[in-house]
């Protein structure tokens, strides 16, 4: 019974009530997408986060790092925001650059490297200006790596000398048994 009003045991319902009522009703193939809430069972992989101890660094990498891709995310929808008002300017509304929320789309769909194709500049200086967003798009998936492969190390050798980076000030040399930074008074 327990299972039954289980959050999982209710996807279940809904995943496999659509095929009674096709039998049931004409017409009723339409709800067969509702099977797809089946899938909503995978994230059921996250409850053995806590039997792995090794995904605690990574754990504490996103938490630090959270704070520094969050800032250059924002940088990158500036630039994005910026270069795509230029590209209209430049290619002069036409050529599918039709206003500037579809010179931003264009500016999105460059700078992270996906490339559709709907929209591409004619104009010499707009052919400049998508080289240089490619350039900076293949910088864009380095940096966040980067922070994050840098915060796992840190977390790994601290978890190794048995302490811990303050996640607010993010000094280190604290404890094994602290609970609180010492130097800011954050809980660690």
């Amino acid at each position: 019974m327990q299972y039954v009003f289980s959050p999982l045991g209710i996807i279940d319902l809904l995943a496999i009530i659509p095929s009674y009522l096709s039998i049931l009703f004409a017409g009723a193939q339409s709800l067969l997408v509702l099977r797809a809430l089946r899938l909503l069972r995978i994230f059921r992989i996250f409850k053995l986060t806590h039997f792995l101890t090794e995904m605690e660094f990574l754990k504490i990498a996103l938490t630090t790092s959270l704070k520094k891709i969050s800032i250059f995310m924002l940088a990158v929808f500036t630039m994005v925001i910026i270069l795509g008002s230029v590209m209209y300017l430049v290619e002069n509304g036409r050529n599918g650059f039709d206003s500037i929320p579809d010179s931003i789309y264009w500016g999105i769909v460059t700078i992270t490297t996906v490339g559709y194709g709907d929209i591409s500049p004619v104009t010499a200086w707009g052919k400049f200006i998508a080289s240089i967003m490619m350039f900076i798009g293949y910088g864009i998936i380095a940096v966040p790596t980067g922070i994050i492969t840098t915060d796992i190390a840190i977390a790994a050798r601290n978890k190794k000398h048995g302490t811990e980076n303050c996640p607010a000030c993010g000094k280190e040399g604290h404890d094994r048994d602290a609970k609180f930074c010492k130097y800011c008074g954050s809980a660690l």
